[in-house]
């Protein structure tokens, strides 16, 4: 029987092409692993009015950890009009598959690393850049309550004087309720310190010398002040480790001036999910992004990248992070062998420049002299 039972789940898109490429790789380290098919993604909702089917839930339940490919998601209007027409005025409602996963198994820290790999043509501000993002993962802006249009009683509950501000609801109604979409911000004192916790933990293991709050407590002064008294608190118990904050807008900025000042950043669910690709990009773009989301019990690895559908079945995408996903993968599994050796083939094979994707090379997908999907996971394998 095999060590470990792993969720396999291409989705949609491109994520079958890079978890095709992943699969080389883990085979070419004889893995100890069962891998299990999941469904997940686009096909299920149209067909069966749901992303993340029952089934899949359930075979989650019996796996140690999943690896996830990538998903594509709609806004509601075209959701509604891709369901199977069985199905259409039935009140089936579209919900983004990955964040039903992070909540219904409390997955609720989301790690991002954004580490220049030498050699990289794409590092347009130096090889140095080690960055490490810990974004919350279940509260904040991504919580999923929100209303369209803004039902009457929610209304009146945000306007009532005695817990709500009426001044401010007035021009709302004015304009009609049927105009109005609300969507909250809903953040906990524990989620708060569960996330900032975690990434002062990590900077004293791994000696990082800062821990940047990311955040907007001018404006959103009720949440963002909440995470910022937590920060605050949380970071008196580790000595030595600065304690740094700035405002996603400012961070924005500094990041692109000065991104070797900064370690460790966290944010809540949203700003973590800007500031991340932000930094992404200062390594090479999303095709070298990879992120994990991590429960107490569970954890489903995935790269920051979307499904891009228009390149689906040409195979040309970098499936760099997708393989540094796995890599991730290995890490929280105790495989640090294995880990090491995924890294350390990629940055070979980055810094020798001989087998360069589309993306790494600045042209356009498909022309002559690009690495393909496959010869990109061919070439990480043979340094293994």
């Amino acid at each position: 029987m095999a060590k470990y039972k792993i969720a396999w789940m291409p989705g949609d898109g491109v994520g079958v092409d890079v978890m095709d490429a992943t699969r080389v790789i883990l085979d070419k380290l004889s893995f100890d692993a069962e891998y299990i098919p999941a469904d997940i993604g686009w096909e299920f909702w149209c067909q069966e009015g749901n992303p993340l089917p029952d089934r899949t839930i359930e075979t989650l339940k019996g796996t140690d950890c999943a690896l996830f490919g990538a998903i594509t998601s709609k806004p509601r209007e075209e959701a509604d009009a891709e369901l199977d027409p069985s199905l259409r005025g039935t009140g089936l409602s579209y919900f983004s598959p990955i964040v039903r996963l992070r909540q219904l198994f409390n997955l609720h820290t989301n790690l991002r690393p954004c580490k220049a790999f030498k050699g990289n043509p794409l590092n347009k501000l130096g090889d140095d850049i080690d960055l490490v993002v810990f974004r919350e993962n279940t509260e904040g802006m991504y919580g999923g309550i929100e209303w369209f249009p803004l039902p009457k009683l929610v209304a009146d509950a945000m306007a009532d004087p005695e817990v709500g501000l009426p001044d401010r609801m007035k021009r709302w109604y004015e304009k009609g309720l049927e105009n109005v979409a609300v969507s909250t911000r809903v953040m906990s004192r524990q989620g708060c310190e569960s996330i900032c916790r975690q990434s002062f933990d990590y900077a004293k293991k791994f000696d990082r010398k800062s821990v940047t709050l990311v955040e907007k407590p001018n404006v959103l002064r009720e949440t963002g002040g909440l995470m910022t008294r937590v920060f605050r608190e949380v970071a008196k118990d580790y000595e030595g480790i600065g304690a740094w904050e700035a405002n996603i807008d400012a961070m924005c900025m500094w990041l692109i001036k000065n991104p070797n000042d900064y370690d460790v950043l966290v944010a809540e669910n949203m700003f973590g999910d800007i500031i991340s690709d932000l930094a992404a990009g200062l390594v090479g773009g999303l095709g070298f992004a990879c992120a994990a989301n991590i429960g107490d019990e569970y954890a489903v690895f995935e790269p920051t990248h979307g499904s891009a559908p228009k390149y689906v079945g040409k195979n040309v995408v970098n499936p760099i992070a997708m393989i540094m996903t796995a890599k991730m993968m290995m890490d929280w599994l105790g495989e640090k062998d294995h880990a090491a050796a995924i890294e350390g083939a990629i940055a070979e094979v980055v810094r020798e420049g001989v087998t360069q994707t589309y993306d790494m090379k600045g042209v356009r997908a498909g022309t002559e002299g690009a690495a393909s999907t496959t010869e990109m996971a061919a070439a990480i394998a043979a340094k293994l």
